[in-house]
């Protein structure tokens, strides 16, 4: 005898304790005659009748009464096994890769991160801390915090607000060197910047104004740029919910210079229906809500 499908021991079954194809035709959803073919080829697989008519309705035979328990543990089996399919689709297990900025992903992430895997311990995180954009659609990440806005089709995308960048530097530096009042002061300051002029520089100077700048202290990594901020080597430029969490850095020229700095939680849609993807996502929009409320001071 050939394999059958389970939907006609289901189908049997269902007859089996409703006693007709009608009740068992609404009990599972299906048509009337969907539920009489079901039988039908039951009965043709094992050369047996299941079912006489009666005024009743449909009575078992013998052979379907000796069926009956073989096609309720078969019945129980599916039922325990979709139930574990979707245990298994609900769990949060497995590995994330998160792709970031540098700066955020070292100095804002950790923070976000480091709870949501103390709420789920069999989630693993991949965290690419870099400048260089990951492409969602390729999947070398599954998820991306953008600070430009992604413009591909088929990704799910969260707008944080902009983050504000300004320049600070360290209370010592000010100490020593006094605290410029005009952007046109900072030409006499020791200036943290890049190593090169890109045009993301030369767009800020047009800007705002300012004056020609040399750079004293040059990187092409933003975090070695903060950390600089942080040592008192001169005035650069940070995001400023980074330094108010240090009483000891001055927001300079606060309102001669603020740089909004856009923010994006990106994944593609086909991790929707993922659940590590999904806990994750939502874990660092709320994180960086928070963190964009505290940087504005709303």
């Amino acid at each position: 005898m050939s394999e059958l499908s389970w939907d006609f021991y289901r189908s049997f079954l269902t007859v089996l304790q409703q006693g007709s194809l009608s009740a068992a035709a609404r009990e599972l959803g299906l048509t009337q005659p969907t539920i009489g073919r079901h039988v039908d080829a039951l009965e043709e697989a094992i050369g047996a009748e299941l079912f006489t008519r009666s005024p009743n309705g449909l009575l078992p035979t013998d052979t379907a009464l000796a069926l009956k328990p073989y096609a309720e543990t078969l019945a129980a089996t599916t039922a325990a096994l979709l139930r574990t399919a979707s245990g298994q689709r609900e769990s949060v297990a497995g590995t994330v890769r998160v792709s970031a900025s540098e700066i955020v992903g070292v100095e804002i992430l950790p923070r976000i991160l480091g709870p949501l895997q103390e709420t789920y311990p069999e989630l693993q995180i991949e965290l690419s801390a870099s400048d260089a954009i990951e492409d969602l659609l390729n999947r070398e990440a599954d998820i991306a915090v953008r600070m430009a806005e992604p413009r591909q089709d088929a990704l799910v995308v969260r707008r944080i607000g902009d983050l504000p960048l300004g320049f600070h530097a360290h209370r010592r530096y000010i100490e020593r060197h006094g605290l410029p009042e005009t952007l046109a002061d900072l030409a006499r300051h020791r200036l943290i910047g890049f190593d090169r002029q890109t045009a993301y520089i030369r767009l800020m100077i047009s800007r705002y104004s300012m004056p020609d700048i040399n750079f004293a202290f040059r990187s092409d990594s933003n975090l070695a740029q903060l950390s600089a901020i942080r040592a008192g080597v001169g005035i650069g430029i940070c995001q400023t919910g980074l330094a108010r969490e240090n009483p000891d850095l001055i927001h300079i020229l606060p309102e001669a210079f603020n740089i909004p700095l856009g923010t994006w939680v990106a994944m593609h849609e086909s991790l929707k229906t993922s659940p590590r993807c999904r806990v994750t996502f939502d874990a660092l929009v709320k994180g960086l809500q928070d963190y964009h409320r505290y940087s504005t001071g709303t």
